[in-house]
């Protein structure tokens, strides 16, 4: 079975020279989300840093399962990823037909919406995008245990918790 540190090299490389919507290097933001899945074992820190390699790099899912990556976090992988012609809203639905996956998507949600983040974007994008990662939580987190949504903002955004304690 492949290790954490090898899919964090994995994901480094194929990440490699990208950056995100506010500049700052991709992996930085896999980690983060992989980070706020500690507490839920290594096969979803895994899948948190390979959620977006499907969506945002050469990598496909047979590759991954070539190169090692257990088939459940490669599942989960793909639960996550973006398929063209599918709307966000289509796409959330989607994620929430697997548990581990709509963890996967608490997590980067919860990252994409850190404060810290968000102001480093234009007024209107900032807006745009927590209208958007609001709605998603709205079907995200019914779909989860509350410890585990907790457990995941504490470490990937604390500033979600005052909204999680409005939401259940």
């Amino acid at each position: 079975m492949t290790s954490v540190n090898e899919v964090d090299f994995l994901a480094d490389r194929a990440h490699a020279g990208q950056v995100d919507k506010i500049g700052v290097p991709y992996i930085e933001h896999v980690r983060a989300v992989a980070a706020g899945l500690a507490p839920f074992g290594d096969e979803l820190v895994m899948a948190g840093l390979l959620h977006d390699i499907i969506e945002d790099t050469d990598w496909t899912a047979g590759q991954l399962r070539a190169a090692g990556i257990p088939v459940r976090v490669v599942e989960i992988v793909e639960a996550v990823t973006n398929q063209p012609g599918t709307s966000y809203t289509e796409r959330i639905q989607r994620i929430t037909g697997d548990a581990q996956a709509t963890l996967v998507k608490i997590a980067d949600n919860a990252h994409n919406s850190h404060p810290d983040r968000a102001a480093r974007l234009s007024p209107d994008k900032r807006a745009r995008l927590a209208d958007k990662y609001r709605a998603a939580r709205a079907v995200l987190w019914p779909l989860a245990r509350r410890d585990d949504i907790e457990a995941i903002v504490r470490v990937v955004n604390p500033s979600l918790l005052a909204e999680l304690d409005e939401h259940q």
